[in-house]
């Protein structure tokens, strides 16, 4: 048997709190584990699915991390999430039974495959499976909405501010570092994600660390003053 074919155990996964319904009995658990065919492994810059592709599954990642994008009709990429260890992708297929968009590792990554069918017909039986689905496509449009609040009324620094606290917040949840992280997107990714120009990016970072704020060493960044950072998203008085 191959190793991306290895039986998931759910019920052993500890990032089960994050991506699974929490709260269930141990035959629901049980018919949970039966949920994930299979993982998938996918090497860095690899794609997970792509834009036109049938859709087939929902897709936990178990490590690493993803970017989706879409491509304009002149050729160019923008960015639309970066998506880590506990979050569900997928999840643009459902309403036209095809992907949207395109989902690439970022680094070296590994998946669990849900086939929808599966999801589905299990979610007929087990209520709470279908409440967590649900709030999957909930959390998906409330995070839609913060992004077109960010494009549409931040200037770059708020921008800029609000994507590194809202990544060392979901990195703290899985574990790691409340004020360390390194940025395994480029800063070009970024801008394209917060609607920005590389050259700003860079600017403001550097402007970030002169105000000591953060500390930056190539892909590595340091929170020193997360309050600071807080004021700029939403300064005194607002």
């Amino acid at each position: 048997m191959k190793p991306e074919n290895i039986k998931v155990a759910c019920s052993n996964c500890n990032l089960r709190e994050l991506c699974m319904p929490v709260g269930l009995a141990p035959g629901e658990l049980q018919r949970i584990d039966d949920l994930v065919a299979t993982r998938r492994k996918v090497k860095r810059r690899e794609t997970l699915f792509r834009n036109g592709e049938p859709f087939t599954s929902l897709y936990a990642i178990r490590t690493g991390v993803f970017k989706t994008r879409v491509t304009s009709e002149d050729g160019r990429d923008q960015v639309t999430g970066f998506q880590m260890a506990g979050e569900i992708i997928g999840l643009d297929g459902i309403v036209n039974d095809q992907h949207t968009c395109d989902a690439v590792a970022l680094e070296d990554s590994e998946v669990c495959v849900m086939p929808f069918e599966r999801i589905e017909e299990l979610s007929r039986e087990v209520t709470a499976l279908q409440r967590h689905v649900h709030q999957i496509m909930s959390r998906e449009i409330v995070r839609e909405h913060g992004v077109m609040l960010l494009l549409g009324s931040m200037r770059a620094e708020e921008r800029l501010a609000a994507f590194l606290l809202n990544l060392v917040q979901r990195l703290h949840a899985r574990g790691f570092s409340r004020s360390e992280l390194v940025l395994r997107m480029t800063r070009e990714e970024i801008g394209s994600y917060l609607g920005l120009k590389l050259e700003t990016v860079s600017r403001t970072l550097s402007k970030f660390a002169a105000d000591g704020m953060v500390e930056v060493e190539q892909r590595n960044v340091r929170i020193l003053d997360p309050e600071a950072l807080r004021r700029i998203v939403n300064p005194p008085g607002c």
